[in-house]
């Protein structure tokens, strides 16, 4: 997208600026890019806020100004710039992590599609055909990375949005100059910009946009083949301003409210009920625990037999794996050279990395649910196993469009582990076919 030129800013925010750098602007325009890099301009309540808005919206009449509220003011590395990049381009990526990430949005479209059309939704043929449309629900309903950032046009929202869920004493609203839109979904090739009215183009049980006012914009020609240069794909080419606010009810006044979290994510959305379950299914991590080649089919065979008589199995081990990124995994992938076993995890159970046996208060005794080896034996680790799938060591399938979380692994999960030399626990990132 195209660096704004020509901003005007108010009186407060240029002796803010010359007071933070030490420069003296005088009649010059002050650029994006310096706007990026100073501090943000505190301002003590919502009315305030609104007058600085007011002032800025009419001393740049050529732009449509949008607001985002966040929690922290995210910079670039190394850097003291803010940065706004869609989620797709955030972080330095390789080239097998930018296509993997385009292609999880392209399954989850079509998901998307599939889904508004076995629910008979409004809007379906057209969602069909237009992939602006499926991104910008995806994107706001928070299902995957996409090439489109949240913005709004409404100051009140952008600010509640800033204060939610935010333990920090301040939060940051920005402004950002947009050419004013036309349409439904505006292209407008001279700015490099795509700016998409969810209230237009959401399906009428699409509740979620319509509360928060929701737009979102990105850049025109979409591709992974971006190289290591990303400026042309961050927002704050558009910035014009850059506001820190308390983070309490003071700031608000008697004369306003925050808009409560209730009324920004409402309940009873269909939308977001399909979308949850679009990400439930594209969002699958497993966790691979190697077994020794000569006791793998004695455990396996003992945790089968107790899944077919309670529907469920502890397995427990002692092996050193993170326990925070244990309690995000859906599956436990149990594998040596010439077996391998896919376990979809129910509950995982852990007490400060001690040795311990899961007790009371708790749903299920592993007296019960354990096989009885294995029930009494204090581990570091207990996962309770819902099923156990016999996977071919052979097949090319099954985990195709699973990727290592560690980028280093250059190989597909069958390749690693038949030339391996040091089987180990690793995780693994993707979804089924």
């Amino acid at each position: 997208m195209r660096e704004i030129k020509g901003i005007q800013v108010t009186k407060e925010l240029k002796e803010h600026f010359e007071e933070k750098t030490g420069e003296e602007i005088k009649s010059r325009n002050i650029e994006t890019k310096e706007i990026a890099e100073t501090e943000g301009y505190y301002i003590e309540t919502y009315r305030d806020l609104v007058e600085q808005v007011a002032n800025l919206s009419y001393i740049n009449k050529e732009y449509l100004l949008f607001f985002r509220g966040q929690k922290k003011d995210h910079k670039k590395a190394n850097s003291r710039k803010s940065t706004f990049y869609p989620t797709i381009y955030r972080d330095y990526l390789s080239e097998k992590e930018k296509k993997y990430r385009f292609d999880t949005l392209n399954i989850a479209c079509k998901k998307l599609v599939a889904l508004f059309n076995e629910n008979n939704i409004e809007g379906r043929k057209e969602l069909e055909r237009k992939k602006y449309i499926q991104w910008s629900i995806l994107q706001h309903y928070e299902v995957t990375d996409t090439p489109l950032i949240d913005i709004t046009q409404s100051l009140k929202v952008a600010c509640s949005f800033a204060q939610l869920d935010n333990e920090n004493s301040e939060a940051f609203v920005y402004v950002f100059g947009l050419p004013y839109y036309i349409n439904r979904i505006s292209y407008n090739s001279e700015q490099d910009l795509v700016n998409i009215r969810l209230l237009s183009i959401s399906p009428p049980k699409a509740l979620r946009p319509y509360f928060q006012e929701g737009f979102l914009v990105g850049t025109e020609d979409i591709t992974y083949n971006y190289g290591n240069d990303k400026d042309e794909l961050d927002l704050n080419n558009r910035l014009i301003a850059k506001f820190k606010i308390p983070n309490n009810t003071e700031f608000w006044g008697s004369e306003f409210k925050k808009i409560p979290k209730e009324a920004l994510y409402p309940s009873k959305d269909q939308i977001a009920e399909i979308c949850n379950t679009i990400r439930d299914e594209i969002n699958v991590k497993i966790l691979a625990i190697p077994l020794r080649r000569e006791t793998a089919q004695d455990i396996i065979c003992s945790h089968q037999k107790k899944i077919n008589e309670k529907n469920l199995v502890y397995f427990s081990t002692s092996i050193r794996i993170d326990k925070k990124k244990a309690k995000e995994q859906s599956y436990l992938l149990l594998y040596n050279k010439e077996c391998m076993y896919l376990c979809k995890i129910k509950n995982y159970y852990e007490e400060d990395n001690k040795k311990f046996i899961p007790g009371n208060p708790i749903e299920y005794s592993p007296i019960e649910y354990s096989p009885k080896e294995f029930s009494e034996k204090e581990e570091k680790h207990w996962f309770l196993l819902s099923t156990i799938e016999k996977l071919n060591i052979k097949d090319k399938d099954k985990l195709k469009n699973f990727m290592f979380v560690n980028n280093v692994v250059n190989k597909n999960v069958y390749e690693y582990i038949e030339k391996s030399g040091r089987l180990q626990p690793f995780y693994l990132k993707g979804w089924f076919n």
